[in-house]
């Protein structure tokens, strides 16, 4: 039973630092390109790449990104 809990402490342990570093950052603007670069300058300058995970336009760009490393 020991080894049991062991091993789920150590899974649990190792998929950590992967989860905790997904953030999600947004970008509002007048056009798709300029948010886009928005989004890119944040991840360029944490060292992440980005995955757009939601854009939409109503009277100006409002874009959702998670961010990787």
């Amino acid at each position: 039973m020991k080894s049991i809990k062991t091993f789920a402490a150590v899974i649990a342990l190792s998929v950590m630092p992967i989860a905790s570093f997904a953030q999600s950052v947004t970008a509002c603007d007048t056009t798709l390109d300029v948010a886009e670069a928005q989004i890119a300058a944040k991840a360029h300058k944490l060292g992440a790449h980005y995955t757009i995970t939601e854009a939409n336009y109503n009277n100006g760009v409002h874009m959702t990104a998670e961010l990787h490393k």
